[in-house]
């Protein structure tokens, strides 16, 4: 794990990740904008698995991450931040959102999302890609690029 001595542009976090590929896909969107990977246990693979790995390619040694036990670990961590919850639950599209430097972005898995008690203890905070009724759901690794650049778009680019 690498240690970032400023405050990252804004925090990404895998909630109970499932796939290894779309981690190290995201890991390196991570790398790309200055932003730090959290990963909540349990995670459906393990850190050394050769598929994360080669979805990161080599800029996972550049990523700047971390991995908690549990969902209130993350909330301690981060304490003082402001969350925002990408589900499909939602009707707030992602860019009529104000986003700060420093706010952090949550995924769910990629076979369950966010659990509905998450969402609903934070429904204000709730926003969703819209799409088509024939998608069920898009893929996690682009919905977190998506995201992530659409924080980038609004603080003015990267520092």
């Amino acid at each position: 794990m690498s240690a970032s001595a400023s405050e990252p542009l804004l925090h990404v976090v895998l909630y109970e990740p499932e796939i290894p590929q779309n981690t190290g896909n995201i890991g390196r969107s991570c790398v790309a904008v200055g932003a730090k990977l959290w990963l909540v246990r349990p995670l459906g693979f393990r850190l050394e698995d050769r598929y994360l790995k080669r979805a990161g390619m080599d800029y996972w040694e550049h990523l700047d991450w971390e991995v908690v036990d549990d969902w209130n670990a993350l909330q301690r961590k981060l304490e003082g931040h402001r969350f925002w919850f990408f589900t499909k639950h939602a009707t707030a599209a992602p860019w009529e959102v104000a986003y700060r430097r420093g706010d952090v972005l949550v995924f769910g898995s990629e076979s369950r999302g966010l659990p509905e008690r998450i969402r609903t203890e934070h429904l204000a905070t709730c926003v969703r890609f819209p799409m088509r009724e024939q998608v069920r759901s898009l893929n996690l690794a682009s919905t977190a690029n998506a995201a992530m650049y659409e924080v980038v778009r609004q603080l003015g680019g990267l520092p």
